[in-house]
């Protein structure tokens, strides 16, 4: 711990898989480390790319596993996507997304599935197929955006490793010879949005994640602090063959308050 750290650091964003709670299990120490960070005034963001649950879905689960959270404290990469698509004035889309997204978007946007001009696209889990991802191929020839919630390679399920919707961007980025627009983690403009939200600089903001590469080397790349957890995701094989150097490791959210400085105040 240093005291460059602790007087620079006046804010955190906080991944939410993998760090505060796998699936539906909190993780030791979480639930303290965020009350230690209301106690301290330090501003935080729960962050997440997490394409399948709504802001109000993860408010609630948030308050069912016992952490404090208000609404302004969630920022997702669903709101972001939302936030980008009506910035770039766009009001058809096709959504391969969850119902529950997609009743979302509802409010906002038009679901065109002949001339769209956009397809977002999230996690619909064993949905997906070669239809699916033909159908998106097509709106893509047709001059329709590919806009993808996030472009994880793989995330925890159970006590594995599962595929994530990166693989299918990256199919139909090759297929429609194209380039995705990312609007999560690991974008810079994810994180930015994320600080901004806090009135905070990149350079005064600490990232704790569990994703070598979306979360630490996303949040390096936007200016920030990356600290990975050895929780959730996190496999060394993956994090040497990464080429990602944290700026701090941390066995688990446990140790955040003591990182921080909590052990001396």
């Amino acid at each position: 711990m240093s005291r460059g750290l602790n007087s620079a650091t006046k804010g955190v964003l906080l991944d939410l898989d993998g760090v505060l709670y796998v699936q539906n299990r909190l993780i030791d120490g979480a639930v303290d480390a965020v009350e230690w960070l209301n106690a301290h005034g330090l501003p935080f963001r729960y962050i997440t790319n997490t394409s399948t649950k709504t802001r109000d879905q993860l408010i609630a689960k948030l308050e069912k596993l016992g952490l404090p959270v208000r609404q302004e404290q969630v920022f997702s990469a669903v709101q972001a996507s939302e936030a980008w698509l009506e910035a770039q004035s766009i009001g058809r889309i096709a959504a391969l997304v969850s119902e529950s997204v997609r009743l979302s978007l509802s409010e906002r946007f038009e679901f065109d599935e002949s001339t769209p001009e956009a397809v977002l696209i999230g996690d619909i889990g064993r949905a997906w197929n070669y239809d699916r991802l033909n159908q998106a191929f097509h709106w893509l020839l047709g001059g329709a955006k590919l806009v993808c919630v996030h472009r994880n390679r793989f995330w925890r399920s159970g006590e594995e490793l599962s595929l994530d919707i990166g693989a299918f961007v990256a199919a139909l980025e090759y297929a429609a010879d194209t380039q995705a627009v990312v609007i999560g983690k690991p974008s810079p403009a994810f994180f930015k949005a994320a600080c901004d939200s806090m009135e905070l600089s990149p350079s005064e903001v600490l990232v704790v994640g569990d994703d070598i590469e979306s979360d630490v080397g996303g949040a390096q790349q936007s200016g920030c602090l990356g600290v990975l957890v050895e929780t959730g995701k996190y496999q060394p094989q993956l994090v040497a063959r990464s080429g990602v150097t944290p700026d701090h490791r941390l066995r688990s959210i446990a140790d955040l308050p003591e990182l921080l400085g909590g052990s001396s105040g």
